[in-house]
């Protein structure tokens, strides 16, 4: 088969960009993917246009017209068309998408970040210089939802240490804005990774919805598990039981420094009873709880509620230094 290359196109590209600037990128481009799809038709039919060929698989049909959406502006193509029952398309576009897939993805992230349709439209009318409706907004975000749902169902192996918590993001539910929770799964791999194992989101930290959480996890192929930290939130210290009974749990400490604060009488005491804490989870296995008395009783601590709050400490980070002891040895 014999190319027939346009001698004077880059000539022509170049000159534009020559004289013109970056004012003539998109027809600069315009001109050059027009030629690759020209080029990419010949190579599958095996044959120039009108060119006699014993190779020819199939013969040429025109072109039709396409405008493609880019981030540049839009730009106006000529599809190559094939007949004789020749399957082509060509493979720099998508059938059926009218815009770049970078533009896609911008347009569903802005929609994640909470831009309403209406104001992505705005937004990229005014920078690429063409519309674009609310269901095409709509149609990008449902492509994002299915990758997000095959990264939520992919399967899980061996994780020996987790890490639970969740977190609080307004979202749209029966008409209104409400506070939803979303639930969130970290590992520990055997080769020492952190990984984001799986999120889900409910109406709430109930009991119902942490059990589910952690149910889809175990169908999902997760195993192997030594230690799980979290908070102690009573919903998910009962699904935990249910799920994981045998697995030694110990109360985040971060968690635990921030409820303690609230047990502090007095406003100046707060950093250095942060500071007492963290000295506490740090000591060595046995000392925490006598480290504890000796603080609490130089900071003398008013109140014998908070005293015995307070005091609860080495209970918690007890498990934390048996398993750390295990470990090492």
């Amino acid at each position: 088969m014999t190319h027939h290359h346009n001698p004077d196109l880059l000539h022509t590209v170049l000159q534009l960009l020559t004289t013109q600037g970056s004012s003539s990128i998109v027809e600069g481009f315009r001109i050059l993917l027009n030629e690759a799809m020209r080029l990419e038709r010949a190579a599958v039919l095996q044959a120039e246009p009108y060119e006699r060929s014993e190779g020819r698989l199939g013969h040429a049909n025109g072109f039709k017209p396409k405008t493609l959406n880019t981030r540049l502006g839009p730009v106006e193509l000529r599809i190559p068309q094939v007949r004789d029952g020749i399957d082509f398309y060509p493979s720099a576009l998508e059938r059926g998408v009218r815009s770049e897939q970078a533009l896609t993805l911008a347009m569903a992230e802005m929609y994640v970040q909470g831009v309403s349709t209406r104001k992505v439209s705005k937004i990229v009318e005014e920078l690429c210089g063409h519309k674009v409706s609310s269901t095409q907004v709509s149609a990008c975000t449902a492509r994002l939802d299915a990758e997000l749902q095959l990264w939520r169902d992919r399967p899980l192996g061996a994780c020996p240490y987790l890490i639970f918590d969740a977190r609080y993001e307004k979202v749209r539910h029966g008409g209104l804005l409400v506070d939803c929770a979303v639930l969130i799964a970290m590992g520990i791999t055997p080769d020492g990774r952190r990984t984001v194992l799986g999120v889900s989101a409910a109406l709430s930290e109930a009991e119902a919805h942490w059990r589910d959480f952690f149910s889809s996890l175990v169908q999902r192929g997760l195993h192997g598990v030594e230690f799980i930290v979290s908070d102690a939130h009573p919903g998910m210290a009962a699904a935990r039981q249910a799920v994981f009974p045998a697995v030694p749990w110990q109360r985040c400490q971060f968690h635990l420094q921030q409820n303690a604060q609230a047990y502090v009488p007095r406003l100046e005491m707060r950093a250095q009873v942060a500071d007492d804490l963290r000295s506490i989870f740090t000591s060595a296995q046995g000392q925490s709880r006598l480290l504890l008395q000796n603080r609490t009783q130089a900071r003398r601590l008013d109140g014998s509620q908070r005293l015995a709050r307070l005091r609860r400490l080495p209970s918690a980070c007890r498990t934390s230094s048996s398993h750390a002891h295990q470990q090492r040895h």
